[in-house]
């Protein structure tokens, strides 16, 4: 497959100029056909067949085998979630925190990354601590005084409001030289760049399908380092949590696993599986040159007063200055271009993705 091949599999780009990927993108036939066919064995097959629970328990355990060899990672580092704020929350609601402990977050995280935080510091008495970036980029000697005696690193591997890419393995080691566990909220990155999370050596990472893998909506993942595990004490159980549900003194399961709970729709996971499968089949090498190619042409476009992302190319995340964002996405959006707003910096972000063309790009660079 080709990116011009996926173009073809998702039929809501004949009727829009779709430029908003790092928000969700929409999804091509094949991975809705395999969410959609997962529904029907699981209604229509799997009662007379090999029953329901193991139906559903075999795409679970699929899906984290296939989720692990995308991210490098081992099967019991993975932990199925819904959402990449849904896999944040279970990290956050499993370690255990006293008062004065010390989360630091960067002040480019989203909601997912910060409100957490804001829970545990009402709740147990934590301290936050920002760590303040220049329009994404972060001082590495700033970064080891803010982190020193700190609890918790909470950073992004690519910042979602200027598209720049944050030095993952350096911070980790900062982090790990001061005590402090780190948490990545990687979900910018699969799908657009290749990921490896050994190569990163942080303790924690969540993903999601829905946004540049181009999968459906529900299928978040969690990577948990096997050297992390021992950390965790999960404040929820269910029986998907433990080794035997049914045994007098339950034991949590090995790895990431006990951070699961209970039973979830197969679907979305069946999706996710078929997303990944059209993600390699074009390979990330071809998906990332094709985004640093058009990434450059709309930046070409843009005066530097006007482009807040870097000049050069880091991401396909391109953040642009408005003077009234809202009225911008709306007033695209009835040119039938579909970008988003900011909250901060107050800016439009443009999103590019292999599947989109330079005419795409074009025609956002006219309508801007």
């Amino acid at each position: 497959m080709d990116p011009l091949d996926l173009r073809e599999e998702i039929p809501v780009l004949d009727d829009v100029t779709y430029l908003n990927t790092g928000a969700a993108s929409p999804a091509p036939t094949s991975v809705v056909e395999a969410a959609t066919d997962e529904i029907e064995r699981q209604q229509y097959v799997a009662p007379a067949g090999e029953g329901a629970y193991p139906a559903l328990f075999g795409t679970f355990e699929d899906t984290r085998e296939r989720v692990a060899g995308f991210l490098d990672a081992k099967t019991d580092e993975i932990a199925l979630t819904q959402s990449t704020a849904d896999g944040i929350s279970r990290v956050a609601a499993a370690l255990p925190w006293d008062e004065g402990d010390v989360v630091v977050r960067t002040d480019c995280e989203h909601s997912a990354g910060i409100l957490p935080w804001k829970r545990l510091r009402d709740r147990y008495g934590i301290e936050i601590r920002v760590l303040e970036t220049d329009a994404g980029r972060i001082d590495r000697d700033e970064a080891i005084e803010v982190l020193a005696g700190a609890d918790l690193l909470c950073l992004s591997s690519i910042t979602w409001n200027y598209g720049t890419r944050l030095p993952i393995a350096d911070l980790t080691d900062i982090a790990h030289d001061a005590g402090a566990r780190v948490l990545v909220d990687a979900v910018q990155s699969p799908g657009q760049v290749d990921v490896d999370v050994g190569e990163w050596g942080a303790d924690f990472a969540v993903g999601a399908g829905h946004k540049w893998l181009c999968g459906p909506w529900g299928a978040g993942f969690l990577y948990v380092a096997d050297e992390a595990t021992a950390a965790l004490d999960p404040d929820r159980v269910g029986y998907r949590s433990v080794t035997d549900p049914n045994a007098d003194e339950y034991e949590f399961a090995a790895g990431a696993k006990r951070l699961e709970i209970g039973t979830t729709s197969p679907a979305p996971y069946a999706g996710l599986q078929a997303a990944i499968d059209c993600i390699e089949s074009i390979g990330t090498d071809t998906i990332e040159g094709r985004i640093e190619r058009l990434t450059d042409r709309l930046k070409a476009g843009l005066d530097d007063d006007r482009l807040l992302s870097p000049r050069e190319y880091e991401s396909g995340l391109v953040t642009v200055a408005a003077d009234n964002p809202e009225a911008t996405v709306s007033r695209l959006a009835e040119e039938d271009i579909v970008i988003r707003s900011l909250p901060s910096p107050a800016a439009v972000r443009v999103s590019v993705h292999a599947f989109n063309t330079a005419e795409d790009v074009d025609a956002l660079c006219e309508a801007l």
